[in-house]
């Protein structure tokens, strides 16, 4: 098989295109978001099925959407890169054009979600489509790229929340912040397994722009502020004992990540970046299940 003929892909390959997987990350957040604003305007964490129907649709849409843009945009780059020269469309497994056909489809669906929404969703696509595919363009030009990515899957955390009231809130904002300062972190740690090839090519990151040692402690001071900011969401929503509780949880998830890197080995680096981050997330859909049962029934 080669590059310019590639088979018909597979659902099994899409998934691993877009590394489906890695969903784990922001869905439980849009989530958390969904069930903290169902509580704070309605007074129960139920948002409705077709809510929770609707919101799972746009997620699923626009990560795949972006993930399938990520990879397309970036094949060339993926293919000098031994880290990624595996990845499907380098090896020819997904040709360009059935990547562009996967996101064209992806953001259909992301549509179609949003405008049964409400208009405030619908109208923030446009918005929404420019940070999901100017990912990888970005990384191209400055090393704030890690600041795009958060501010992007954090929209999902603040998109749960509107997606029932129809408008920003405190709760909307501050989860917004707590996974931009997330995202930065657990993506700058990601950063440092390709500090050689990124300085060697030109790509911007974080680590390739400041070293790896500095990097991994603008990491951590990023998830020490998501902590605060759990906190602070928390306090500001009246949150009860069980969402502290997740909070805390939370805080020693991330304390146990930056023990697993340190700038002499990188070695864990990837379980760093998903065991760590991904008990995080359901760690926080937990909590914030837990909390909004417990305040509805009390």
């Amino acid at each position: 098989m080669n590059a310019s003929s590639p088979a018909r892909p597979n659902l099994k390959t899409y998934l691993a295109l877009v590394k489906f997987e890695h969903t784990v990350f922001a869905l439980p957040f849009a989530y958390a978001g969904m069930l903290l604003a169902s509580q704070e305007f309605r007074g129960t964490g139920w948002p409705g099925l077709a809510t929770l129907i609707w919101v799972t649709l746009a997620m699923a849409g626009a990560r795949t959407a972006a993930m399938g843009a990520n990879r397309v945009i970036d094949r060339a780059i993926d293919a000098r890169n031994p880290r990624t020269a595996g990845r499907e469309v380098p090896i020819g497994k997904v040709s360009p054009a059935q990547a562009w056909g996967l996101v064209v489809v992806s953001l259909t669906v992301m549509t179609l979600a949003a405008a049964q929404l409400n208009p405030l969703c619908l109208a923030l696509l446009p918005v929404a489509v420019v940070f999901l595919i100017g990912y990888p363009y970005i990384k191209r030009f400055s090393w704030l790229c890690h600041v795009w990515l958060g501010v992007t899957d954090g929209a999902a955390a603040a998109g749960g929340w509107v997606a029932v009231t129809g408008q920003f809130g405190a709760g909307a904002w501050i989860l917004w912040a707590i996974v931009i300062f997330w995202m930065v972190g657990l993506d700058v740690i990601y950063a440092t397994m390709d500090y050689d090839f990124d300085r060697e090519s030109g790509v911007k990151s974080i680590p390739a722009r400041f070293g790896i040692p500095l990097s991994l402690k603008i990491a951590a001071v990023s998830h020490a502020l998501t902590f605060m900011l759990l906190i602070v969401l928390g306090v500001v929503l009246g949150a009860s004992f069980w969402y502290f509780l997740a909070a805390l949880a939370m805080g020693a998830i991330l304390l146990y990540e930056h023990r697993l890197v340190n700038p002499n080995d990188l070695t864990r680096a990837n379980i760093a970046f998903f065991d760590a981050n991904m008990w995080l997330a359901l760690t926080m859909l937990a909590g914030v299940v837990a909390d909004v049962a417990w305040r509805t029934l009390r």
